[in-house]
């Protein structure tokens, strides 16, 4: 059996499972600045609960494409008090949190966080891997070249399915060396990647089973489909939807959504 141990609880991935975005960023690229007060916060909280989300995915820096550099204290004031909050209303749920910083990830889990998404998978903090072998929470390492400001203009590979197998195999081998038991691996859409790179990955997603690791993907309303379509984010559910479809229909194991309702909606069909 497929699992992660999250706070005590083994949490079963043999069948897929959602993780809800909660973005509390002014300006990320389908929801930044649309929740501003923790009753904002909470009742998207609960809606995304309530739909079926086993994990809720909580950010408070802007990964996108240029997005702004912000200071560890500006994430952390913009994270601690919702983390705490969310908490307080909901203590049982599975909180995980999007930074690439160690402290971050330290004072999250520390106040009841349950894991740790790193879009850096530890390359923009060295501290990072010792800090998750230290904290002993699942990993969520995804693969990006360069930071977020500058990651488009790396989108130059070898091979591109070869190069990024390896680039996770390096990392998990020196996670494992320190102990890291509970990874799961994301191949980052939309980071360092061309359009035509990005169907590649959604064609071979299943290559990367090889691992023998949880695989995540974040496909919801991104660039990837809505570009590719000429829409806007805000029309590409539909779009999210298929995407997410041929995600699982190659094995993946969790599906990072903004639309949670409909992702389930996915799952229930393709489990039957």
């Amino acid at each position: 059996m497929r699992s992660i141990n999250c706070k005590g609880n083994l949490i079963d991935l043999t069948t897929p499972k959602v993780m809800g975005i909660l973005n509390l960023t002014p300006d990320s690229f389908y929801d930044g600045g649309k929740y501003k007060s923790d009753k904002d916060f909470l009742l998207q909280t609960e809606k995304m609960l309530l739909e079926g989300a086993t994990f809720i995915d909580i950010g408070a820096y802007s990964s996108r494409p240029s997005a702004k550099h912000i200071s560890e204290e500006e994430e952390l004031s913009r994270l601690i008090p919702v983390l705490k909050n969310i908490l307080k209303k909901f203590p049982d749920i599975v909180i995980s949190v999007d930074t690439f910083r160690s402290s971050v990830a330290k004072k999250s889990i520390e106040i009841g966080a349950a894991m740790i998404n790193d879009i850096s998978a530890g390359s923009l903090d060295k501290k990072m891997f010792a800090t998750i072998a230290k904290l002993q929470v699942p990993y969520i390492l995804m693969h990006m070249k360069g930071t977020p400001q500058n990651m488009q203009q790396n989108v130059t590979y070898n091979d591109l399915i070869k190069d990024i197998l390896f680039y996770f195999s390096k990392k998990i081998n020196a996670l494992r060396v320190l102990g890291v038991n509970d990874l799961i691996l994301d191949v980052g859409f939309g980071f360092s990647k061309t359009l035509d790179q990005n169907y590649e990955l959604l064609n071979n997603l299943n290559l990367f089973k090889t691992l023998d690791l949880p695989i995540l993907t974040g496909l919801s309303r991104k660039s990837m489909l809505y570009n590719h379509l000429n829409i806007s984010p805000k029309e590409a559910l539909n779009a999210t939807t298929i995407a997410n479809t041929i995600a699982l229909q190659q094995g993946v194991n969790i599906l990072r959504v903004h639309d949670v309702k409909e992702a389930m909606e996915i799952i229930k069909i393709i489990n039957k």
